[in-house]
């Protein structure tokens, strides 16, 4: 039988990926049957820094596909994407690419917050997850589940989990077969038995929630 690890984990890796999907094959029987059934999750990862962060502000609240169609036409117009050139464009041109007024005020103020020597993304990278979600947390639109995908895609931090995430809340329910959706503080409860892998317990229940999407358009976190 593995026993959990008691000693702090590196960065998730594709190795670690795969240590840590036989363990909670063990933990738990449904997410055993989901790797059965379908096999191993992509790794799901994103390069750490401004676009990214900047993306995944786009993507509260909205589609995926919705959110990736405006990023992908503000890079096509600010090359490359850094805070500086994307302070360059004024409220009409963000507006035209699909900005909202609130994600133009958010974008803003992270581009303003990097700009000015407020926030390092660099240095976040070294620092615990406490803090990461304390310096982020400071700036206006940015919550615990944009905090909790930075720290799953970005940063890759293997016992990161957005427990507020929809797909996430959807898929547990069809999975552990409750009668109603749980909300995030029901998930948060049934994910510690997943420590210290909850990041690759998501990977393997966004698996599973695509694979019954029943032919939506839906998408994770490419």
């Amino acid at each position: 039988m593995i026993l959990k690890e008691t000693v702090e984990l590196k960065l998730l890796t594709q190795e670690s990926l795969t240590h840590g999907l036989i363990v909670l094959a063990e933990l738990d029987s449904d997410l055993a049957h989901i790797l059965e059934t379908l096999g191993n999750p992509p790794m799901w990862e994103r390069e750490a820094g401004f676009p990214t962060l900047l993306r995944i502000i786009l993507e509260q609240q909205v589609s995926l596909a919705a959110a990736r169609a405006v990023f992908n036409r503000l890079c096509g117009i600010v090359i490359p994407l850094t805070p500086a050139n994307f302070l360059t464009l004024d409220d009409v041109q963000l507006k035209t690419i699909g900005f909202s007024r609130q994600k133009i005020l958010y974008c803003r103020g992270l581009a303003d917050a990097i700009t000015s020597g407020q926030l390092d993304l660099t240095k976040l990278e070294t620092m615990d997850e406490t803090t990461i979600r304390s310096e982020l947390k400071r700036l206006k639109g940015i919550g615990d589940w944009t905090v909790d995908i930075y720290l799953l895609m970005a940063l890759k931090h293997p016992d990161a989990f957005p427990k507020g995430d929809l797909g996430l809340l959807i898929a547990t329910q069809k999975l552990k077969k409750l009668t109603a959706r749980p909300t995030p503080l029901q998930l948060e409860a049934i994910a510690e038995n997943w420590r210290p892998w909850r990041a690759v317990a998501a990977r393997l229940l966004w698996h599973y929630y695509l694979s019954n999407a029943n032919g939506k358009s839906v998408t994770v976190y490419q």
